[in-house]
C-alpha cells in the first residue's frame, strides 16, 4: 500500500494509485481531520478526473462536503482552502510523467499534514473499504487567486515587462497567462494546451532550456517555467541563463532584509541548497535554517523559528505572508517585480545575489523505493568526499515521491563534481539495480 513521501502519496495511476485506494483515504482523511468542507482540485492527467471522483466519494462518505474546482494549481487550492478556513486536496504528482498521479492534503486552512496527521491517516488505511459513488458539487473559484496575486502589485505594475511563460501544459496553463496579462506585461506563452498525457513532457521547470531558447527568440526580459501543479518555478534571464530556486530565493531574502521585511532575519532552505547560497547569506548578515527535502519541512522551520521566506532549489519558494505552500506563480511575480523596482536586467542580480559552487545532479531510477541509500554507500561516500579535497561536499539521498536516487556533488571546479557524481551514480545503479 501506498505511503505519504515528501509531499502526499503518489504512483501510477490506476495501478499504484487506485481508485479505490483514493476513495479510501478520502474517507478516512475525513474521519481523522475533523473537517466540514473540502475543496478538491486537480492538474490536467487524463487520469485526474476518475481519481477526483474517487477522493470526493471517499470525501462525502466520511460526512464532510465536497466542492470541485476541476483544473487548479496547488497553490491556488491551497490559498482558496485558507480563504475559506475549510480544507482542501489536490489530484497532483506534480512534475512526474503523465502516467503518474498522487493526492496532496491539506487540513482547515490550506495547511500541510503534520507527521501527526499522515501517520493517524496510514494507521487507519486497511484497503477493504467499500464507498458508494456519490454526486459532489462544482465551483469556478480560480478568479479569487488570480485576483490574489494580480493586487499584491500595482495596477499594471509589468507594463514595460516582455516575458515568456512556459505552463508545462499543466495547472498554470490559464491563470498565470491572465495573471501577467492584468499586470501589463506583454505575454508570449508556451506549453499551455494540455491532452492529458503531455504535462511535463521535455517542457515546464524540469526542461527549463525550452524557455531559454524561447526568451532569446523573442528578445524577453526573462522567462519562467512552471512545473504541472504550478507549485514550482525556474526562471531565465534575458539570455538565456538559468535561474534557479537558490538564486530567486536569494534574490528574494536580499531584497526583504533590505526593506525590513524578512522576519527574524532567516531564510529556511533544504540539505540541496548550494554551499553559494550559504556564502550569499552570511555576506548579507542573514540567518539560515536547512531542513530535509520538501517543502513541508521547511514550512515545519517556518513555525519553529518564525520565518517567512523558504524553500528549494527545485523552485518550491515560500511567501509566508501570501500563501501556505509553494506557489510558483507568486514567486514569479514576486522575481518580476523585483527586476521592475531595480531596474537592472536579471542576469545582473542573480548575479550580483550568489555565485553557485559547480554542482552535479544525477537521479537514478531503481527497482524500488530504497529508505536510506547513504548508510549502504557510506564507505563509498567517504571515498567521495576524500577526493575534494575540503571543498565541496557529496549528498546522496531517496526520493520522497518516487522510486529514484539522487546523487548530488558540489566541488570547486564542474569537470570534478561531474566525475565524482558519475561514479557514485554508476554504484547506486549497481548496487540498487538502476538505470538511468
Amino acid at each position: 500500500m501506498l505511503r505519504f513521501g515528501t509531499d502526499g502519496v503518489r504512483g501510477v495511476a490506476f495501478t499504484e494509485l487506485t481508485e479505490n485506494y483514493v476513495a479510501e483515504l478520502g474517507l478516512v482523511a475525513a474521519q481523522q481531520l475533523g473537517v466540514n468542507k473540502v475543496l478538491v482540485g486537480r492538474d490536467t492527467r487524463e487520469s485526474g478526473p476518475r481519481l477526483e471522483a474517487a477522493l470526493a466519494h471517499g470525501l462525502l462518505a466520511g460526512g464532510v462536503d465536497v466542492e470541485l474546482l476541476g483544473v487548479a494549481p496547488t497553490p491556488a487550492i491551497a490559498f482558496l482552502a485558507a480563504k475559506r478556513g475549510c480544507a482542501s486536496a489536490a489530484i497532483t504528482a506534480s512534475h512526474n510523467h503523465f502516467a503518474d498521479n498522487g493526492v496532496k492534503l491539506f487540513a482547515n486552512g490550506g495547511l500541510k499534514l503534520s507527521d501527526a496527521q499522515q501517520d493517524a491517516i496510514e494507521s487507519q488505511m486497511t484497503g477493504k473499504s467499500s464507498i458508494a459513488p456519490a454526486q459532489p458539487d462544482s465551483v469556478d473559484l480560480l478568479d479569487e487567486y488570480v485576483a490574489h496575486i494580480v493586487g499584491l502589485f500595482p495596477a499594471l505594475a509589468f507594463a514595460k515587462m516582455k516575458i515568456v511563460l512556459d505552463c508545462a501544459h499543466g495547472a498554470m496553463s490559464t491563470v498565470a497567462p491572465q495573471a501577467f496579462a492584468r499586470l501589463g506585461a506583454t505575454v508570449i506563452v508556451m506549453n499551455d494546451e494540455p491532452n492529458g498525457t503531455n504535462i511535463n513532457d521535455g517542457c515546464g521547470a524540469t526542461h527549463p532550456e525550452v524557455v531559454s531558447e524561447a526568451v532569446r527568440l523573442h528578445q524577453a526580459d526573462l522567462g519562467l517555467a512552471f512545473d504541472g501543479d504550478g507549485d514550482r518555478v525556474i526562471a531565465v534571464d534575458h539570455v538565456g541563463d538559468i535561474v534557479d530556486g537558490d538564486h530567486l530565493l536569494a534574490l528574494a531574502a536580499i531584497d526583504m532584509h533590505k526593506h525590513g521585511k524578512l522576519k527574524s532575519n532567516a531564510v529556511a532552505v533544504t540539505v540541496m541548497t548550494n554551499a553559494g547560497f550559504h556564502a550569499a547569506m552570511k555576506k548579507n548578515n542573514i540567518d539560515v535554517v536547512t531542513t530535509p527535502v520538501g517543502d513541508r519541512n521547511v514550512l515545519v522551520a517556518f513555525d519553529e523559528h518564525d520565518i517567512v521566506l523558504g524553500g528549494e532549489q527545485s523552485g518550491h519558494i515560500i511567501y509566508r505572508d501570501h500563501a501556505t505552500t509553494g506557489d510558483g506563480l507568486l514567486a514569479g511575480a514576486m522575481l518580476v517585480d523585483l527586476v521592475r523596482r531595480e531596474g537592472k536586467p536579471l542576469a545582473t542580480l542573480a548575479r550580483n545575489a550568489m555565485t553557485s559552487l559547480p554542482q552535479t545532479l544525477i537521479n537514478v531510477r531503481v527497482a524500488q523505493i530504497v529508505s536510506n541509500p547513504a548508510d549502504a554507500l557510506a564507505d563509498e561516500i567517504t571515498q567521495a568526499t576524500a577526493q575534494l579535497q575540503g571543498v565541496g561536499r557529496v549528498l546522496l539521498r531517496a526520493s520522497g515521491t518516487e522510486p529514484m536516487i539522487r546523487v548530488m556533488v558540489e566541488a570547486s571546479f564542474q569537470e570534478i563534481a561531474d566525475s565524482i557524481a558519475q561514479g557514485l551514480a554508476d554504484v547506486v545503479s549497481q548496487r540498487f539495480g538502476g538505470v538511468r
